[in-house]
């Protein structure tokens, strides 16, 4: 912001770095709003990339740090008129590039807890739309016509739910109404979009809110119409238990700075739908077991693909946890060994607790496999011994009556 200063142009803070900090939050990340073009920033600094179509922007790089850098934008309806903004007929915004004043720039953002700025220049917080109110308020409020501001770039509905997850916040009513009636709008979004926007829902440190304020407006359908029917008819059942434990679990882990993936969420949420799908390879062919699971993850895979897709690198590891889990069953021998041994177990393992938590597995299948990863060889072979059969006790024949005896001689 200072080099931008001393260049002659205009640099604030602006959104949600400066919503958390006076939230007193720390915030995930920063960005920037500037009076310089994109070129312009480009030029300034040496480690900048310009990306984006739809709007276009400049990523500063500091070592690991991304710093988002926009220019001031116009407001659409003179976009518009120039003849720099493209719409399709659902109102949806697909190309915008006109660029304005901070006033102009205000009534383009989402949120009015997003639309707070921080001048260097004075060290103020500027607010055109009263988001210190609402922060003070616990409000979640879109900025102009809500219909409108949704047709524009329907996934605002699910920031706006993610927010009101993080933050702990109510949807102001005007700003929640539409979203149910509105919430197909989703189905338009480009899946690899939706996957990422999927991504920040789960994977932020509050999935089970997000999830249950997802399916109070009707949108976890619009991400995962699989698992949604399933939960539907299940709600309450094991699938329902699997999918909550599965997001309490990446909350905890987040909680306390430990690693999640995406693969082991997406095993998760799309379990149920891909063992409902296995029987019908079975009865088409005779196949394994883990035949029939592969050809249904295929499936499954094939299928949610269209509404989020999963990148390989998350996908690939999904499929291998699924079909370890037959592999549990098996107890005796050098194969739960071999199990043990396996680069994808950990994961697997969890996911077999998981299970266990939902009720779909037997607890005590889950503490023999916690038990023998505990034990020393010697111990772990004398677990693998199959049980030992009690010897048949065999049946005394009864004495022969006379009558019958008299009737054999």
């Amino acid at each position: 912001m200072y080099r931008l200063r001393d260049e002659g142009y205009r640099a604030c803070l602006v959104g949600g770095g400066v919503r958390d900090l006076l939230l007193g939050r720390e915030p995930k990340d920063f960005d920037i709003a500037t009076d310089a073009h994109p070129e312009q920033v480009k030029s300034l600094f040496r480690n900048c990339r310009l990306i984006g179509r739809r709007f276009r922007l400049a990523h500063v790089i500091f070592g690991r740090e991304v710093i988002e850098v926009a220019t001031f934008r116009a407001q659409h309806d003179q976009a518009d008129k120039a003849g720099l903004a493209h719409t399709d007929d659902n109102g949806r915004i697909l190309r915008d590039n006109v660029y304005g004043t901070i006033e102009d720039d205000v009534w383009r953002r989402d949120f009015t807890i997003n639309s707070l700025y921080y001048d260097i220049a004075d060290f103020s917080v500027i607010d055109y739309t009263g988001g210190q109110q609402d922060l003070e308020r616990g409000s979640i409020r879109l900025i102009g016509d809500p219909e409108a501001r949704y047709r524009e770039d329907p996934v605002r509905m699910l920031r706006a739910v993610r927010f009101a997850a993080k933050l702990g916040f109510r949807l102001e009513e005007k700003t929640a109404e539409p979203i149910r009636r509105l919430g197909p709008l989703l189905f338009d979004i480009a899946p690899a979009r939706l996957f990422d926007e999927a991504v920040k829902l789960f994977v932020g440190g509050c999935g089970v809110a997000t999830f249950e304020l997802l399916r109070q407006f009707d949108l976890f359908r619009t991400l995962l119409p699989m698992s949604d029917a399933v939960l539907d008819e299940e709600e309450g059942g094991f699938p329902h238990l699997l999918v909550v434990h599965a997001l309490a679990n990446t909350d905890a882990r987040i909680a306390v700075g430990k690693p999640v993936t995406p693969a082991f969420l997406f095993a998760a949420l799309l379990w149920e739908p891909m063992r409902r799908s296995m029987p019908d390879w079975q009865a088409e062919a005779d196949m394994s077991e883990l035949q029939a699971m592969q050809m249904a993850a295929a499936r499954v895979v094939s299928e949610q693909a269209r509404h989020t897709a999963i990148p390989k690198r998350f996908s690939l590891p999904m499929r291998e946890i699924w079909s370890l889990q037959p592999r549990f069953l098996q107890r005796t021998g050098q194969r739960p060994l071999r199990l043990l041994s396996h680069p994808r177990f950990r994961a697997a393992y969890d996911f077999l607790l998981l299970r266990g938590q939902a009720g779909e597995v037997e607890q005590e299948l889950c503490d023999w496999w916690t038990r023998i990863q505990e034990e020393d060889p010697a111990a772990q072979e004398a677990m693998l011994q199959p049980e030992t059969k009690r010897p048949r006790r065999r049946r005394r024949r009864r004495p022969r009556s006379g009558k019958s005896a008299a009737h054999d001689a």
